[in-house]
């Protein structure tokens, strides 16, 4: 479903993505692991269209993308949960749903009844405001803010960042969820090794924003992988 091609980014001088390649298919997690400054940030900007790249090309279900703003990508299909959440936090948990509501038909412009299943936190919270709750019910719902546009490709940057253990497990199988319906490409940005292995069909480590170890997860060795990625 999404096909990156040999992709440059550049912020002014400085070079953050040389010549990324990378695949991401339905019914399967796709996790880029890295150090933090090695480009993962910069790799999700490319992909949601939120930062130009300077060379290469982006496929999405077989249109190309590259110079597509991001408000276009998102009408397509291409959701994003921010590094940080970035939620409203003034306002409510049912409002903050609601903020997708832009790039849906009139008639889907409702938070379906699945997204409540996976996160019953937040039917029990929705009239509270965003700002209130703590930093992994944030994190639920910015992951589920991403779901109400019913994306085909969702992307998560660090989700588990500064989240309790026990939400980070649940974060880890509504995610799993997700990915076993079938109809859903996952690229998963992280830092957290375990869990990204745990969920991981594919993996990409970048280093200095090059791709340098690729594959199916049961084919790498686990300590291989680690390696790029501890400090």
């Amino acid at each position: 479903m999404l096909e990156i091609n040999d992709v440059h980014l550049h912020y002014g001088a400085a070079i953050a993505l040389r010549g990324v390649s990378l695949a991401a298919r339905a019914g399967a997690v796709t996790c880029v692991l890295g150090r933090n400054g090695v480009g993962k940030t910069s790799l999700i900007r490319a992909i949601t269209g939120m930062h130009a790249t300077s060379a290469g090309t982006i496929m999405w279900e077989g249109e190309d993308i590259t110079r597509l703003a991001a408000y276009d990508r998102a009408r397509r299909g291409i959701a994003t949960v921010p590094q940080g959440r970035d939620i409203f936090p003034l306002l409510s948990v049912r409002e903050n749903l609601e903020t997708g509501f832009g790039l849906l038909p009139r008639g889907q412009r409702r938070v379906p009844d699945e997204i409540f299943d996976l996160f019953p936190v937040l039917a029990r919270m929705r009239d509270r405001r965003g700002g209130d709750l703590s930093g992994g019910q944030q994190q639920q719902l910015a992951t589920a803010r991403a779901l109400v546009i019913r994306p085909r490709l969702l992307v998560l940057d660090e989700p588990t960042e500064g989240i309790q253990p026990s939400i980070i497990k649940d974060i880890g199988t509504i995610i799993g969820m997700l990915r076993d319906r079938g109809d859903m490409a996952i690229v998963l940005v992280e830092q957290y090794f375990d869990f990204a292995y745990e969920l991981a069909d594919t993996i990409a480590v970048l280093d200095r924003g090059k791709v340098v170890l690729a594959g199916q997860a049961r084919d790498l060795v686990a300590e291989d992988v680690r390696a790029y990625i501890t400090i």
